[in-house]
C-alpha cells in the first residue's frame, strides 16, 4: 500500500476517523505464514488481541489458521468468526470461571496455564462437568527478548507464567489431579521483537526445559513458543511483510524435538499490523511561536499505542505533493499525551487533509475508546470500497 495508492476519492464520503485494511496484503501476509510454517509442519494460531474486527478474522480464520485467545469474548468471537474449536488455544493471566467453563463447554484444543492456583480452579471446573482439560504450563523461560519494558513477558518479574524455579512444585501437585492432562509447554517473551537472537535463546532454553521434564519422567506432545516477531513501523511501504522465512528457520535449526512432537506459534501483530491504517482528517494548522501543529480529528481515542508505549507510527499526508514542513501531529482529545509524533516532516499541511497512521492494523482499532464520549472509529476494507 504504497503512498498515493489510497483510495482518496473514495475517502471523500466518509466519515474520519476510520480503520482502513488493505485486504490484498492481509491475504499475503497469510500465504506467506502458510508457505513459511507449512515447510517444518508447525501449527499457527493467529492472536486474536491484537485485532479482533470481526471480518479481519474471518478471513485468517478462512486461511486455516488457528486462533489464540486471552479473553471468554475473544474465544466467542474466535469460535463466531469461525476458527474450530480444535485450533482454540486460552491463555491469560486471569481466567475467570465463566471463561473456563465456555472453553470446556466448547472442548477447545488447549488451556494455558499460568500459575498453580489457575491449574487447581481447571481441575475442579473440568471435574465438575466429568472432562478431562488439556492443558500446556506457561513457563516463564527466563529469556530477555530486549524489547519495550511494557510489551516484555518472558522474565521472572513478569506477571506471565511459571517461573522455572517452581516448576517443580506444579508438576508435582499436578500428579494428584485427576480432570486435567498436560499436553503441552508454552512460552511467550514479549512482543515486537526485531532481534532473532531473542528466538535462537528461546529455542535453546525450551531445549533445557524439556530435558528437565525427561529427568522426571515426563514428555509433552506440543511446544508453543507464542508470538512476538516484530514488524519495521518506519519502512511500511518498502518491507511490508515481515521475515516469517527467518523466524521460523530459527527453530527449525536449534530446536531437539522428540518423535511426533508439534511445534505451535502465536504470531498477531507481525500478521495483522502492516495492513491496516488509521485515516485521519486535519481540522486545523496551529502556528505556535516555536512550533507548527497538525491537529487531527483522530485521538488515542482511536490508535493508543504512541500515548501509552511512546510507539513510532509513520505519518503520512496522503492529500498533498507540496514541499514537506516540519509539524507536532496531535489530537483532538483533552489530554497533553494525545500526540501521535513530534517534529514530523509532512507534505505541507491544510485543513481537511487526510492524514494516514501507517501500521495501525495491529492494537489499533481493537484498543480504541470512548474517552470524552467520542464514537468508536468505524472500520472499511480495500476490496469493498
Amino acid at each position: 500500500m504504497l503512498k498515493g495508492t489510497f483510495p482518496i476519492e473514495k475517502f471523500e464520503v466518509l466519515e474520519t476517523p476510520f480503520y482502513y485494511y488493505d485486504m490484498a496484503l492481509l491475504k499475503e501476509t497469510l500465504e506467506v505464514i502458510k508457505a513459511e510454517s507449512g515447510k517444518y509442519g508447525y501449527h499457527v494460531h493467529y492472536a486474536v488481541k491484537a485485532n479482533a474486527n470481526p471480518r479481519i478474522l474471518e478471513t485468517i480464520a478462512a486461511q486455516g489458521l488457528g486462533a489464540d485467545c486471552v479473553s471468554g469474548g475473544e474465544v466467542q468471537a474466535a469460535l463466531d468468526a469461525g476458527f474450530p474449536a480444535d485450533k482454540v488455544v486460552f491463555a491469560g493471566v486471569g481466567k475467570a470461571d465463566w471463561e473456563i467453563n465456555l472453553g470446556l463447554d466448547r472442548d477447545i484444543f488447549c488451556f494455558n496455564v499460568e500459575s498453580l492456583a489457575e491449574l487447581e480452579v481447571i481441575n475442579e471446573l473440568a471435574a465438575a462437568k466429568g472432562k478431562v482439560a488439556r492443558i500446556a504450563l506457561r513457563i516463564n523461560p527466563e529469556v530477555d527478548a530486549h524489547t519495550h519494558a511494557k510489551i516484555t513477558t518472558g522474565l521472572k518479574e513478569n506477571k506471565f507464567g511459571i517461573n522455572l524455579s517452581l516448576l517443580g512444585k506444579v508438576l508435582d501437585t499436578m500428579q494428584s489431579m485427576n480432570s486435567v492432562r498436560l499436553i503441552g509447554i508454552h512460552t511467550h517473551i514479549g512482543s515486537q521483537i526485531t532481534d532473532m537472537s531473542a528466538f535462537r535463546n528461546l529455542a535453546i532454553r525450551m531445549n533445557e526445559i524439556q530435558e528437565e521434564l525427561e529427568s522426571k519422567g515426563l514428555q509433552v506432545e506440543n511446544l508453543n513458543f507464542g508470538g512476538g516477531l516484530g514488524i519495521d513501523y518506519y519502512h511500511p511501504n518498502h518491507l511490508p511483510i515481515p521475515a516469517f522465512d527467518n523466524y521460523f528457520a530459527v527453530f527449525k535449526k536449534l530446536l531437539k524435538l522428540r518423535p511426533g512432537q508439534q511445534v505451535h506459534f502465536e504470531p498477531g501483530r507481525s500478521v495483522v499490523a502492516q495492513c491496516g491504517s488509521l485515516i485521519s482528517r486535519v481540522l486545523y494548522v496551529k502556528e505556535g511561536e516555536v512550533k507548527k501543529f497538525a491537529i487531527l480529528d483522530a485521538g488515542f481515542t482511536e490508535l493508543i499505542r504512541p500515548a501509552m508505549y511512546d510507539a513510532y507510527h509513520r505519518i503520512e499526508n496522503i492529500s498533498s505533493d507540496e514541499e514537506t514542513d516540519i509539524y507536532d501531529v496531535v489530537g483532538p482529545i483533552c489530554e497533553s499525551s494525545d500526540v501521535f509524533g513530534k517534529d514530523v516532516e509532512l507534505n505541507k499541511v491544510h485543513r481537511g487533509d487526510f492524514i494516514a497512521l501507517r501500521s495501525a492494523g495491529a492494537y489499533g482499532e481493537v484498543m480504541a475508546s470512548q474517552y470524552n464520549c467520542r464514537k468508536l472509529p468505524k472500520a472499511y476494507y480495500s476490496d469493498l470500497l
